[in-house]
């Protein structure tokens, strides 16, 4: 894809973070901007500020996890806009803990929302991007599509799923000679509301275990994470990028270089067959090393 003027973008999870900057940065670009979100004020207070600035930007209140939500999507994207260019299904949520204290509500909740919204998206859109052939499609996976840290293995084994189902597909496309592109984002840490999923986790969904009281430990831990949180890379840095590899025809995306030894580890773990080698937790990883791995 060589512009984006004209062009109409279906955005998942577009209206806080990460989906709202791609939103704004494709607009920015002449682009016609569809917002799906589960938060309707949210979603509604993003188109508003959208028009407000040009950008010809409707919101679908949508529960990506909702086949029927997702073909009702399609259908108001295909009616807006007749013809589809970029999809991008990044809504996303985070949810941690033991593996052993996990319920089945966890699990469905999370593989609901950052799996089969990406399947959803796929089933819906592809075809569709594949028949006219000026598309690209945005998965986003993240660093823990590569890694294997404690306490949130519902999260990961998402971001692993998506990862692998967009080199998939990125195969596929082309084996069959498509012009459609396919990149997958792995972000790092990124100033997002991710650490507040719990706020739109259905009611059904919602786990039947009361969590102990948290430790002063717990609490210095979720302090330090939030500085990290507050420090870390913002979600226009993050909808740049994007915005370059749709244009370039990139497939991996990467944020920053914190967690490329972890990669580097966790691959060479494999590849010499030794037992996987124990790194901390996600948030223990340098957050200073914002520079490509030396090697030696």
């Amino acid at each position: 894809m060589d512009t984006f003027e004209g062009k109409a973008a279906v955005i998942t999870g577009g209206a806080s973070g990460m989906g709202r900057a791609m939103a704004d940065r494709f607009g920015a670009a002449g682009a016609r901007i569809m917002i799906a979100d589960v938060e309707g004020p949210a979603m509604d207070a993003a188109v508003a500020e959208m028009n407000d600035a040009g950008v010809d930007a409707v919101g679908v209140l949508t529960d990506v996890s909702s086949e029927q939500d997702m073909d009702e999507l399609a259908e108001a994207a295909f009616s807006r806009f007749g013809q589809v260019n970029v999809v991008c299904n990044n809504a996303g949520v985070g949810a941690g803990g033991l593996m052993h204290t996990l319920t089945t509500a966890d699990w469905q909740w999370v593989l609901g929302v950052n799996l089969w919204g990406v399947i959803h998206g796929l089933r819906v859109f592809l075809p569709h991007l594949m028949e006219h052939g000026d598309g690209h499609i945005v998965n986003t996976g993240s660093v823990a599509g590569h890694t294997s840290y404690p306490n949130i293995g519902p999260y990961s084994a998402t971001k692993h799923a998506v990862v692998t189902i967009s080199e998939t597909l990125y195969h596929e496309l082309q084996e069959s000679g498509s012009t459609v592109g396919v990149s997958v984002l792995c972000p790092g840490l990124v100033t997002t509301n991710i650490i507040n999923s719990e706020r739109n986790r259905p009611e059904i969904l919602r786990s039947p275990i009361i969590p102990p009281d948290p430790t002063a430990e717990d609490e210095e831990r979720m302090q330090m994470m939030m500085a990290i949180y507050e420090d870390a890379v913002k979600p226009p840095e993050v909808a740049e990028l994007v915005f370059n590899a749709v244009l370039d025809n990139q497939f991996y995306i990467w944020t920053d270089y914190v967690y490329a030894p972890a990669i580097m580890q966790r691959h060479e773990d494999i590849q010499l067959g030794r037992n996987p080698s124990f790194r901390g937790q996600l948030i223990d990883e340098d957050q200073t090393a914002k520079g490509p791995p030396q090697a030696g």
